[in-house]
């Protein structure tokens, strides 16, 4: 595990699956079938930037928030998710971060963005892996209740967290943050989904339902032909995302919507986490890359959003609390990733209330 520029008293524990649970399209597909059931978000509707879109906001409180009429803000830290393409808060890492902030007195929010949990888009544009105008305008609602606002971001999603934090620097709303499984380069990471094995295996699941949202759209018959054609994202993108967004074609979205080149710019905490073996990613970064404010968690194994464990040990009981219920677990957990964003959050002076 490589561990470079960390907080002074950040030291998460390593994450070293046993060798038949190593492999990376098991670490990245396996998680979902582990994942505790969702808690019951309480949901807020709110517009996008653009006025267009109704986006969902979807809240696990901490403690009940009493409405006030003055301008005095919640003061409990509240941790928000931005999620990768096509997840919601019923991703199994939406779920298990919820539970975890939860746990440790934290609100949760998942900021959904444009077409995305459950909600179709009504505008012209949709998801935009470098729309940092839009994370921008969620953490603006949310800083309207909530004075401390930290933020995860996973995936495509922390691809454009990264780039905000990078992008607008001392003008971020969120003190710190933490991105996992994030494609900073998106143009190597487009080349690694077109190999064979990443194509056969996540194209049709990525693909298939933004296809049918995008067809559902109001588009030109030509982009109807167009769309149906296609077999793989960056010919989605290269047809319908660069254009929808004011981009010349797929090359040119990658370029500009890409992480990588902002990260010197970061001068908040921010962690990075990735895995070696994560088919989705290309080029990742490295310490000559970032700001001293990055710190960069590489493990050699974890898939993409994977980091699912074994516990092997029998003396273990296999019953535990959650949400202050007794309930049957399974040896396998995909806890490390949240518990690893906690302990990062708290390395850095966020305090918790487990009471």
């Amino acid at each position: 595990m490589l561990l470079s520029n960390p907080p002074k008293s950040f030291s998460p524990n390593p994450f070293k699956p046993p060798f038949w649970l190593s492999n990376p399209h098991l670490q990245s597909i396996l998680p979902k079938f582990f994942a505790p059931k969702a808690p019951k978000y309480r949901r807020d509707i709110l517009q996008d930037s653009l006025d267009e879109t109704d986006i969902a906001y979807d809240f696990y409180d901490a403690h009940f928030i009493a409405n006030t009429n003055d301008d005095t803000l919640e003061q409990t830290p509240l941790i928000v998710l931005f999620h990768g393409m096509e997840g919601s808060s019923d991703s199994h890492y939406a779920r298990a971060l919820a539970y975890q902030m939860h746990a440790q007195g934290w609100h949760f929010v998942v900021a959904h963005f444009r077409s995305c949990g459950g909600i179709p888009a009504n505008g012209r544009v949709f998801y935009n892996a470098g729309d940092t105008a839009e994370v921008h305008h969620m953490l603006q609602n949310l800083s309207q209740k909530f004075a401390n606002i930290y933020a995860v971001g996973v995936s495509l999603g922390g691809n454009a967290l990264a780039k905000y934090m990078g992008e607008y620097g001392d003008k971020a709303l969120c003190k710190a943050a933490v991105v996992v499984s994030a494609p900073v380069d998106m143009s190597s990471a487009a080349i690694s989904m077109h190999s064979f094995l990443s194509h056969r295996i996540y194209t049709p699941y990525l693909l298939n339902p933004i296809i049918k949202k995008a067809l559902a759209n109001d588009i030109s018959e030509e982009e109807i032909h167009s769309i149906r054609a296609v077999n793989r994202i960056s010919d989605f993108d290269d047809i319908f995302t660069a254009p929808r967004h004011g981009y010349r074609s797929n090359n040119d979205y990658y370029h500009s919507a890409s992480a990588l080149p902002y990260l010197r710019d970061v001068n908040r905490p921010l962690l990075l986490i990735s895995a070696k073996d994560d088919p989705f990613l290309g080029f990742t970064a490295t310490p000559n890359d970032v700001s001293d404010s990055v710190t960069i968690l590489e493990t050699e194994h974890g898939g993409h959003v994977g980091y699912i464990r074994y516990r092997s040990d029998k003396g273990k009981s296999n019953r535990e609390q959650l949400n202050g219920k007794d309930t049957k677990t399974s040896k396998f957990d995909i806890n490390w990733i949240p518990e690893t964003a906690s302990a990062f959050f708290q390395s850095i002076g966020v305090t918790t209330d487990n009471n």
